[in-house]
Formats: structure tokens, sequence, C-alpha cells
């Protein structure tokens, strides 16, 4: 299997008492994605960790620079019927960040409870593996996806951590 190009998803969050009450999401404005709510991220460039691409492109989708950001998930995302949007994601979370979410022309902020997400607006896979993101478990899975955005198959494990 060729090596899936490496995207992220940084998820800003609000805790009380140690729960996660409050989580933002943005909604995609055009490309990959558009019309859907989720976290804020891209594709990782030339020469750029993770976490550097973590933290441009939450700059430059919603204006705010993520501080103390956290792996929280590691996903493979394969698409048999268009193999260009394979990729594995790191999702990544914060409580910390400099500046206040602001609408670009790729993303629309907006600020959701825990408990009340908007999951007929977000990717289909979301409603599997969010439960355990807000629970604070760290996971890592698999996506495989049919046109039309129906999940052929699906895999998500808890772990205790990334290594290394």
């Amino acid at each position: 299997m060729t090596k899936l190009r490496d995207t992220t998803l940084l998820f800003l969050i609000k805790k009380n008492n140690g729960q996660i009450t409050d989580v933002c999401l943005a909604m995609k404005k055009k490309g990959f994605g558009q019309g859907r709510f989720n976290g804020v991220g891209g594709k990782v460039e030339a020469g750029e960790t993770i976490e550097q691409t973590v933290i441009r492109e939450t700059q430059e989708e919603i204006g705010v620079t993520p501080k103390n950001i956290i792996k929280v998930a590691e996903f493979y995302f394969c698409f048999p019927h268009n193999q260009d949007w394979n990729q594995t994601v790191h999702f990544y979370q914060t409580e910390d960040w400099d500046g206040e979410p602001t609408e670009s022309d790729e993303m629309k902020p907006e600020w959701f409870k825990s408990d009340n997400l908007p999951f007929a607006k977000m990717w289909p896979d979301d409603f599997y593996w969010m439960p355990y993101f807000l629970r604070g478990e760290k996971i890592k899975g698999f996506f495989k996806f049919a046109e039309g955005d129906v999940i052929l198959e699906k895999e998500i494990k808890v772990v205790e951590g990334w290594g290394g």
C-alpha cells in the first residue's frame, strides 16, 4: 500500500470539571468537505511537521494560534472510488489559544455544546468516533467510504498513546 498523505484536524474545546462541554466546529465553505462542519486543518506541506501544520492551518482558517495541542486520534480514510482523497488524518485538541475564532474565506467557526453536535451536517464517520473523543479517549481507526459518503467498513480502537 502506498503511503497516504498526512492531513490534520484541530478541535478547540472548553471543559468543565475535566469534561468537554463545548467544541468549536467550522463550516467548510469551499473545496473538499464543502458544506460540512469539521475541525480545522489541512494537508502537511513539504518540510513541515504535523504539529506545524496544525498551527498554520488553524491560523489560516479561523485566525487563532493554538497552544498546547494534544493528539487525540489518528484515522486512515480510504475512498476506493477516488484514491486522491485517501489520507491519514491526525486529530488534535486544545483548550489554549490566542485570538478569537473568526470566519475566513474557507471556514466559518461556530461553538456547539458537546451534547448537541450537528451530526447531520458533519462527515458520517464523526458519529462513530466523536463519543470516544468527547470522553477523552485516544483512538485510532479506519474508515472506508463508497460514493455518496456511504461507510463500507470501519474500525475504531482505544490506544494508550502514540509512542516515540
